[in-house]
C-alpha cells in the first residue's frame, strides 16, 4: 500500500489518521504537539519532527489544519513540505480554507509536478471517528481517482465537485446551510419554550416532517441536555463564515442570513465560548431571551 503522510492531529485529524492506520496504510504523522504525535506512534504510525520529514517519507500527504495561514505555513514555511516535494506525489488538503488559497497552493505545487486536491469534510468528530465523513473534492479527475481509496478509509461519501478550489467552495456552502439551520432551530425552540410548550415535545413532533434534518437530530438533543462538548467548535465555524463573507465580497453576492449568524457567533466568542460545539448557538438565544432550553432531568 502507498505510504501516507498526515499533518494535523487535532479533534478531527486524530481519528482520521487512526482510520488510515486501521485500513493498513503505512502512516507518518506530524503535529506541533509532540504528545499527539506520540499517541499515534503508539497506535502504529511513524512520527516526524517536521512537515519536510513527512514529504520525504510519503507518497500521498494529507493535511487537516485550522485555516489558510496554517496550511501555507506547513507547505511553504521553514522546514515545510515544499522543498522535499517530488513529481508524482499527491497533496490532499482536508482543512477548511478559502477557495482562493486552495487554488494558489494547487498552482504552486503543480510547478513541482505534485497534484493537489482540496478535500474539506463535513460530519464532525463522530463521523471522523466512524470513518463516515462527507468529503467534497476540488482538483483533477486523475488525481481524484488516484487518491479515492485513501479518502475512502476516512469517508462514507466522496464527491469530486470540480477543479481546484471547488471543494472549498462547496464546504463554504455547506457551512452556510449548517450555520443558518442551527440558528433557526435554536430560535424556533426558544419561541416554543417562551410560549410554554415543551421544546423536547416540539422536537419529537416535527422531526419526522419537512422540518426534520440531520442538524435537528444532532443539535436539538444537545440543547436539551446543555452538553456543548465540541463536535465542531464555535470558533472554527466562525472562521468558516469569515471565509464565506470574504468570498461573497469578492463575488459581490449578498448573504444576509449568513452575516446575521456570524454576528451571533461573534457574541459567543466575546463571551469566551469559542471552544463549545456550534450547537451552542442556542446559548445566544438563551441569553437574549433570559431562558434555558436545558430540560430538567
Amino acid at each position: 500500500m502507498r505510504k501516507i503522510g498526515f499533518i494535523g492531529l487535532g479533534l478531527m485529524g486524530r481519528p482520521m489518521a487512526l482510520n488510515l492506520l486501521k485500513a493498513g496504510y503505512p502512516l507518518t504523522v506530524y503535529d506541533r504537539n509532540e504528545h499527539k504525535v506520540a499517541a499515534l506512534v503508539e497506535a502504529g504510525a511513524q512520527g516526524a519532527k517536521t512537515p519536510r520529514e513527512v514529504a520525504e517519507a510519503a507518497e500521498v500527504i494529507v493535511t487537516m489544519l485550522p485555516n489558510s495561514p496554517h496550511v501555507r505555513e506547513v507547505v511553504f514555511g521553514e522546514n515545510g513540505l515544499y522543498p522535499a516535494l517530488r513529481p508524482g506525489q499527491y497533496f490532499v488538503d482536508m482543512s477548511s480554507i478559502s477557495p482562493l488559497a486552495a487554488k494558489e497552493i494547487a498552482e504552486r505545487l503543480q510547478e513541482k509536478g505534485v497534484e493537489a486536491l482540496d478535500a474539506p469534510v463535513s460530519g464532525g468528530v463522530e463521523k471522523a471517528q466512524a470513518g463516515t465523513l462527507a468529503v467534497m473534492v476540488g482538483g483533477s479527475e486523475q488525481a481524484f481517482a488516484a487518491v479515492k481509496d485513501v479518502l475512502g478509509a476516512m469517508a462514507g461519501s466522496i464527491v469530486l465537485v470540480g477543479p481546484a478550489g471547488a471543494g472549498q467552495m462547496c464546504k463554504l456552502v455547506n457551512q452556510m446551510i449548517v450555520a443558518v439551520n442551527i440558528a433557526v432551530i435554536a430560535e424556533a425552540l426558544t419561541l416554543g419554550k417562551k410560549a410554554g410548550v415543551d421544546p423536547e415535545r416540539i422536537f419529537q413532533a416535527i422531526r419526522g416532517g419537512l422540518a426534520g434534518s440531520q442538524c435537528l437530530e444532532d443539535k436539538a438533543p444537545r440543547m436539551f441536555s446543555g452538553n456543548f462538548a465540541p463536535g465542531f467548535r464555535i470558533n472554527l465555524h466562525a472562521k468558516d463564515l469569515a471565509n464565506v463573507l470574504e468570498t461573497s465580497r469578492e463575488l459581490n453576492v449578498a448573504v444576509p442570513l449568513t452575516a446575521q449568524v456570524m454576528e451571533m457567533l461573534q457574541v459567543l466568542l466575546g463571551d469566551g465560548l469559542g471552544d463549545r460545539d456550534h450547537g451552542g448557538l442556542a446559548l445566544f438565544y438563551e441569553k437574549l431571551n433570559s431562558l434555558s432550553l436545558k430540560q430538567e432531568s
